[in-house]
């Protein structure tokens, strides 16, 4: 993936970890290093925690298109919902790897808490990307509303437990 391009793929899968401030300092190390890949592929691997990760299926896409502008642009929401998903440090270019620090994930958590049902089916709604790959009817819908609130929930853990997160899509 080139740097700015984004994923427009219903393949790809996305889940969210709140590390540890060892795994995150880990993280920051691998990527002045360049092993980003290497060092989540590991952490995927033997990533025990179920409580403070959440996967997301393919309903990364919406959800970030909902929280923003409709498109998967990082910078294409305000701040703090942009952070939800894909907004953050980027820190892979042939797929997603997104650091929020545990101060910017606290600031996701408390905003995502002002996201209700109705809010965000209108934001579905109104996605008018053609790049947009899923069905966009009632059961695409549902199923993004779901994977939103195991994601609001998972932020409101993270931000408890004071960690960072990074979200993968590979």
């Amino acid at each position: 993936m080139e740097t700015g391009a984004y994923f427009y793929d219903l393949d790809v899968l996305g889940v969210h970890y709140a590390v540890t401030a060892k795994q995150e300092r880990a993280l920051l190390a691998a990527d002045r290093g360049g092993g980003v890949g290497e060092y989540v592929g590991d952490l995927e691997e033997t990533w025990s925690d179920d409580e403070l990760s959440v996967d997301t299926d393919k309903a990364w896409d919406a959800i970030h298109r909902c929280l923003g502008d409709g498109t998967l642009d990082p910078d294409g929401a305000g701040y703090p919902l942009s952070h939800a998903v894909l907004g953050g440090r980027h820190m892979h270019d042939e797929f997603h790897v997104v650091y929020v620090s545990e101060a910017e994930t606290r600031d996701v958590a408390a905003a995502l808490l002002a996201v209700d049902r109705g809010w965000l089916r209108r934001r579905f709604d109104a996605i008018n990307d053609p790049d947009y790959a899923g069905a966009h009817d009632d059961t695409d819908f549902e199923y993004t509303w779901s994977n939103f609130v195991n994601v609001r929930a998972f932020y409101q853990r993270a931000a408890a437990a004071g960690r960072a997160v990074i979200f993968t899509a590979m």
